[in-house]
């Protein structure tokens, strides 16, 4: 049924994620541009970095809690206006203070994204297609992700590294348009909805909560042993991924010697395999699951994928090659993107109609590692003047991912 209008709101989402990606990955391959311009140290650059993640990971829950309480159609409209204002004014800054406040902004604006695009999922999306349309969602930030480098390397002789900002904002101004004149909080109640397809969307939902978002309701969500895991597991994932769009590409040049041509690639790489990871993660946790059950189906991906991770980062940092090194970092990076469908789908297997609040709990604790990330990473290298050792950290933190994934059951919902 292509033609089913679910497919048409998976399509809308599609660009948001690419659109989320394409703002917050520019600013890594502009930072040394920005860094001569206003005179930024790494450290400084760092808590530009940070500034964004910060702001992102205190207004997460309450933004998808905004979002269940007056539907996602206004909020993501809202979301997507707001950060495309301040992408745009990341280009105008010219002080150190000034940048620290608008990448702030950014990211209270962009704060909420995805646990409201999970939330339209858990609405719009029948059970045994949401693993394959999370790894679409996903499949979609890292294209753009992995395309940005290059886009930016390419756009910046021309247009200035403040004309890309101007550029790359303007994008979200149409998609907030036409995302809020198209789209339905409910698919009973969107005009181009088929019966037939209603029923397919309702018959697997569960049904509404009774529980409100009071202390009796925030003690259950976050003292659930699936929820917590699904917490520590998510750290591993935003810290190694703001490694990629913040500190990987100076990595590459610096340390191991890539060229501006060369970087425009490898730079990209991660998240460019992460297409494929993303894809191909959803596809295998929905046939998992058909087969072998919910708790085989999402836990044994999360079980893998994250060892296969902490194996890849664990050898990078000891391989004498410069691309056998960008590769390994690549292969960790993208395999623990392949859990993302599995970890996404257990937030709407195990929240229901809470699942953007759920989801937004395990975001959130990925964003307060992303805070760390940057910050990290440039005071050990600073103290030690080694850079294998950011590396080691990501290693272990794959690890420790993996052996959560063993405490998660998504066959138990928080809510029942």
């Amino acid at each position: 049924m292509i033609h089913a209008v679910r497919y048409r709101v998976v399509a809308f989402t599609l660009l948001l994620a690419a659109l989320t990606y394409l703002d917050r990955v520019c600013i890594s391959t502009l930072a040394p541009s920005i860094m001569r311009e206003l005179g930024l140290s790494r450290i400084e650059m760092s808590y530009v970095f940070s500034a964004f993640i910060v702001a992102y990971a205190a207004f997460e829950i309450p933004t998808a809690w905004w979002g269940e309480r007056v539907g996602t159609r206004r909020v993501l409209a809202r979301i997507v206006i707001w950060w495309s204002s301040f992408t745009i004014a990341t280009g105008t800054v010219s002080s150190y203070q000034a940048m620290l406040a608008v990448r702030f902004l950014f990211g209270a604006g962009e704060a909420g994204a995805w646990p409201n695009v999970a939330r339209t999922y858990a609405r719009w999306i029948p059970l045994r297609e949401r693993g394959l349309i999370q790894g679409i969602f996903f499949m979609g930030a890292h294209l753009a992700g992995g395309v940005t480098p290059a886009l930016v390397l390419w756009l910046e002789p021309w247009l200035g590294w403040r004309g890309v900002f101007y550029a790359f904002g303007a994008l979200g101004f149409v998609w907030a348009w036409a995302w809020y004149r198209w789209f339905r909080d409910e698919p009973a109640d969107h005009p181009a909805m088929r019966p037939a397809e209603l029923q397919e969307i309702v018959a697997g939902r569960r049904p509404e909560s009774s529980h409100h978002h009071g202390w009796a309701f925030w003690r259950r969500a976050f003292g659930n042993r699936s929820v917590a895991a699904l917490c520590i597991a998510y750290v591993a994932n935003s810290y190694g991924f703001y490694f990629l769009i913040t500190w990987l590409p100076s990595y590459l040049e610096q340390q191991r010697g890539f060229s501006k041509a060369a970087l425009g690639l490898f730079a990209g790489l991660p998240l460019l395999l992460s297409v494929f990871a993303d894809l191909f993660g959803g596809i295998a946790t929905d046939q998992l699951t058909r087969r072998y059950g919910l708790r085989i189906g999402r836990a044994s991906i999360g079980v893998g994928a994250y060892f296969i991770s902490a194996v890849a980062m664990l050898a990078a940092p000891f391989t004498a090659s410069a691309v056998s090194a960008a590769v390994l970092i690549a292969v960790a990076a993208a395999s623990s993107m392949f859990t993302l469908a599995a970890s996404w789908a257990t937030c709407l297997d195990v929240g229901g109609s809470h699942s953007g609040v759920i989801s937004a709990a395990m975001n959130t604790s990925g964003q307060v590692a992303g805070i760390l990330s940057p910050i990290v990473l440039a005071y050990l290298v600073e103290r030690f003047a080694n850079w294998s050792l950011p590396l080691l950290v990501m290693a272990a933190l794959y690890l420790v991912s993996s052996l959560a994934w063993l405490f998660i059951d998504p066959r138990k919902p928080v809510f029942d």
